[in-house]
């Protein structure tokens, strides 16, 4: 599921969208992005250069596994 755009200015409403298997795309004008929950002050990247422009509401990714950790070496 993938929501219309809504500009932050609107962000109180992501609590109306809010279930389970709901996360939420923040967009900048750079068109950097990070998915978050719907918290009222949700999370600006140190290294963002402008800030959010605008929202939507996306399935939650599954997440993905990481290789191994490839074993202790030895001395």
């Amino acid at each position: 599921m993938i929501g219309e755009w809504i500009a932050m200015e609107q962000w109180a409403k992501c609590a109306e969208m809010a279930k389970p298997g709901i996360v939420f795309e923040i967009r900048n004008a750079q068109d950097q992005w990070l998915l978050t929950p719907c918290v009222p002050n949700p999370p600006v990247p140190f290294d963002w250069k402008s800030p959010p422009v605008k929202f939507r509401a996306i399935s939650e990714p599954t997440p993905q596994r990481s290789e191994p950790l490839p074993p202790p070496a030895r001395r």
